[in-house]
């Protein structure tokens, strides 16, 4: 998952291959509190890992549930309705599927045995308006204190006396989430009587209680409706776990895909696991609107596979109203369509994680296209020709507006585009994918293709013991791009020679050896962890004899061309961060951001002097420093690649600065730069 406080997207030109999607998040936490509600233990398959999920769970074991978990498998033991903790805190960050719910069950149960609990979140969830639930559910008798400002969280539900006798009314229209949480919390209070919710004005988003109503039917709850304003929870419904159910995969993270095969699929399909046209999720129909726009789909049992076909994409006006988070796909889609789109019925837009019809008017403007919004509804023009524009996109915390924006990064598709002058976009915080999709931008970069040279690259070079690893190790980490460790190459060529028993001299089988390597033999950088094959060989490679192994294999020319392919093959999305003494003069001389990374001698031999220390080897600073002087030396003369900086390099003196002071010197060069250091004017 991505940790970086941005992230930025090279220009993207074509996709095709498999991904296998996470658990749908509305199916994961309706699952988890019925299991928590129900009598029995639930076995739990193919969990969403997210921080909605998280947070139920969290309530859950705080409310004396049972919890153990497996991966993506959790076993929960429910109370039977049966309240174990009569006084809980419970924190649930920006999860709309956790507050809502848990505030109706947790309201009902307080009312008929006692116990006070507080609900809480992230400043966002106190935005995020509750009142049309608290209004259905005061009227029962449930004691609902707003701790705040009136009709949102943090809430103190606490006691009360339940009257049931009347039917239970709710609105439709600003949230399908309040039906749900009636839906779900009404069976514990269900003992003497039949139990009505009548349901007033419009029901927005009905495939979300169809996905309530299904989950409902398997933990033992038929609930009877009439309609879509009027259900029935029969007397004495009681809430009995399955022993194991699956959850589906998310249709609403498939959109992103099905929009990125509708957009550049054009020679190998882009194939969904997981979730097929069967689906019982609402969303499931945002392929309908793919095809409208142009997207070729066929689907099977659990997969769907998307290609390209009409082209430009076909503007469309379509009623959102049966799948309101898919259709903000739609809106990013609309860029690379002919015409205007126009998306209505879609005012829960407004009271989600953000304001988002807002956000994303404010958002496709920054890319150049022209955007009309309502109450309701969004209209979306493309950029005119050769007018797109670089953007930074704001998510607002909000996951789907990170993951609709990364499809910006395929505008050199657009037919609008400028020949050979594609954009750059940025995604601010792409760390609130975790709500939902955790490794989305993971998953992107497996379908997702480009060019080599549109990929960024930044190059640290400079003379041994500069700190230029942990320098481009630590960037890296801030980038989110992926390390390349180059000094290390050779080691571990000899490395996996002398563990195959392969002749040092022979040079044809050490090459043969070393061209495996990044292919059949994995090879990743972690900091000081060096994992190859699974295996973490850092130690391994700080041995003398390694060392030595390596400096006979350099001599062969066929071992230094393998490894000069290993290094221009890490260059990958979303992009590298390399570090080395020739990185920038010979392997990349085209990377987006050069540095040459110096210090005087005694600062490096005292660096390296506190390294050896630390690990537990004997030093003497002298002859440490008179080491270094000579591997300049050598360094400098060497007839090939010698250490120089690249003509276009940045100097940077480290002498005296810490590890993070060179970071961010190094990233606020970057920063200025962008986005001309990535898309060269």
């Amino acid at each position: 998952m991505y940790t970086t406080a941005f992230l930025d997207l090279p220009p993207l030109l074509s996709a095709g291959g498999t991904i296998r999607l996470p658990g749908s998040k509305s199916i994961s936490n309706r699952v988890l509190l019925l299991a928590g509600l129900s009598a029995g233990t639930t076995v739990v398959h193919d969990l969403l890992a997210s921080d909605d999920t998280r947070v139920m769970l969290e309530a859950l074991r705080t409310l004396g549930c049972t919890v153990e978990q497996d991966g993506d498998t959790v076993s929960i033991t429910g109370l039977a309705g049966q309240l174990s903790a009569l006084n809980a805190q419970l924190f649930l960050g920006n999860a709309g599927t956790a507050m809502r719910p848990l505030t109706a069950a947790l309201a009902l149960l307080s009312a008929t045995q006692g116990g006070v609990f507080e609900l809480s979140g992230i400043p966002r969830m106190h935005e995020r308006p509750i009142g049309d639930l608290i209004d259905a559910l005061r009227p029962l008798g449930c004691h609902i204190e707003c701790l705040g400002n009136e009709g949102y969280p943090p809430l103190r539900l606490a006691g009360g006396k339940l009257h049931l006798a009347d039917p239970i009314k709710v609105r439709g229209d600003v949230s399908s989430q309040f039906l749900t949480a009636l839906l779900l919390a009404l069976p514990l209070v269900s003992q003497q009587q039949d139990l009505v919710i009548e349901v007033v004005g419009e029901l927005i988003s009905k495939p979300y209680i169809e996905i309530t109503l299904n989950l409902l039917e398997r933990f033992g709850i038929a609930v009877r409706r009439e309609g879509w304003s009027r259900f029935t929870i029969p007397q004495g419904s009681h809430y009995q776990s399955p022993g194991e159910i699956h959850v589906e995969a998310d249709a609403s993270s498939a959109s992103y895909f099905i929009a990125l095969g509708a957009l550049a699929a054009t020679e190998q399909p882009v194939r969904i696991e997981g979730v097929g046209a069967a689906s019982i999720q609402g969303d499931i129909r945002f392929i309908e609107a793919a095809e409208a726009m142009g997207a070729q789909v066929t689907s099977g049992p659990n997969w769907l596979e998307v290609r390209r076909g009409a082209w430009p994409l076909k503007a469309i006006t379509l009623d959102c109203n049966h799948i309101p988070d898919a259709a903000m796909t739609l809106a990013v889609m609309a860029l690379y369509a002919r015409g205007t789109t126009r998306l209505t019925n879609i005012a829960s837009w407004r009271v989600k994680e953000t304001d988002r019809i807002a956000a994303m008017a404010t958002e496709l403007r920054k890319l150049g296209a022209t955007v009309v919004e309502g109450e309701d509804f969004i209209e979306v023009t493309p950029p005119a020709k050769a007018c797109w524009e670089h953007a930074s996109i704001h998510t607002y915390d909000d996951h789907r507006m990170a993951m609709c924006f990364s499809l910006a990064a395929f505008n050199p598709l657009a037919p609008t585009a400028t020949p050979n002058a594609p954009v750059s976009v940025r995604i601010e915080d792409p760390r609130c994918v975790a709500k939902t999709f955790p490794d989305y931008f993971e998953a992107l970069f497996q379908v997702a293709r480009t060019r080599p040279d549109l990929i960024p690259v930044i190059t640290i070079d400079g003379p041994t013991a500069s700190g230029k690893g942990t320098l481009a190790s630590s960037l890296a980490t801030r980038l989110g791009y992926r390390f390349l460790d180059s000094g290390s190459l050779y080691r571990i060529a000899a490395l996996l020679a002398m563990e195959a028993g392969v002749d040092l001299d022979d040079g044809r089988q050490v090459e043969m050896l070393a061209r495996r390597v990044g292919h059949s033999i994995p090879l990743h950088f972690d900091g000081e962890h060096v994992w190859l094959d699974g295996r973490d060989v850092g130690a391994d490679l700080r041995r003398e004899e390694v060392g030595q192994a390596a400096s006979r294999i350099s001599a062969n020319p066929g071992v230094r061309q393998a490894l000069l392919d290993l290094q221009k093959a890490f260059r990958a999305l979303p992009g590298l961060v390399a570090d080395g003494r020739d990185m920038g003069t010979v392997v990349f001389p085209d990377a987006s951001l050069k540095v040459f990374l110096t210090a005087s001698v005694a600062q490096r031999a005292e660096r390296r002097y506190k390294q050896l220390i630390s690990k537990g080897f004997s030093a003497n600073l002298k002859e440490i420093c008179a080491d270094l002087e000579a591997r300049d030396l050598r360094d400098r003369t060497r007839a090939v690649a010698p250490l120089k900086p690249a003509a276009d390099a940045r100097s940077l003196d480290n002498s005296a600065l810490s590890i993070d002071e060179s970071v961010d010197t190094v990233l606020n060069s970057w920063v200025e730069g962008w986005p001309h250091v990535i898309v060269k004017p």
